[in-house]
């Protein structure tokens, strides 16, 4: 089998999505949005309605963030092309998925929250590489900023930080955008 995983990175706002989906515009009409947003409150549904906006209406949505793995065999055998925005949105949907008591949790509890996380990553990972999928991520980079100064926001910031360079490093190409213009930093 012959696949290309691709990486989009970049700060909020900073035109990630629209080089991702440019990106998988150029491939062929066959794609599948893999979308991890929940729409919680009335300003996340206007983000997530201009998202859908702003993206072919000739590609079928997933709204799906836990357990990826499991519908990616059959997501590949309908298309040629995936994209999965975000990843951040993702991580912090298992987080509070698996507890809604973050702040109070362990270091045994984080730790078992790390790997119940990093675990779906590296199914999602295997399950790509055994399809013909043309399949980019796109992520927030956490990196640039100072360490937050509270528990909840370092743990998220610690996963998503591992979870980004863990997909980097399994991806093909890898994309950093800053304002709009992207750089291409791997592949």
């Amino acid at each position: 089998m012959s696949n290309k995983i691709v990486l989009v990175t970049g700060g909020s706002r900073s035109g990630k999505s629209c080089l991702a989906e440019s990106l998988c515009s150029g491939q062929n009409n066959s794609t599948a949005y893999i979308a991890t947003s929940i729409p919680f409150d009335e300003e996340m549904a206007d983000r997530v309605k201009k998202h859908r906006e702003q993206r072919s209406s000739e590609w079928d949505t997933y709204e799906i963030y836990k357990d990826v793995h499991k519908e990616i065999q059959i997501i590949g055998s309908k298309y040629r092309t995936v994209i999965l925005d975000c990843i951040t949105l993702l991580v912090n949907n298992l987080m509070f998925d698996y507890s809604l008591d973050i702040e109070n949790m362990s270091t045994d509890e984080i730790d078992k929250m790390k790997e119940y996380i990093y675990d779906q990553i590296e199914k999602l990972m295997a399950e790509i590489r055994n399809t013909d999928l043309y399949f980019v991520f796109v992520t927030n980079e956490l990196g640039m900023g100072v360490m937050p100064d509270n528990k909840l926001s370092r743990i998220y910031t610690d996963i998503a930080g591992k979870v980004n360079q863990y997909i980097a490093k399994m991806s093909d190409e890898v994309f950093f955008v800053v304002s709009g213009i992207p750089m291409k930093i791997k592949g």
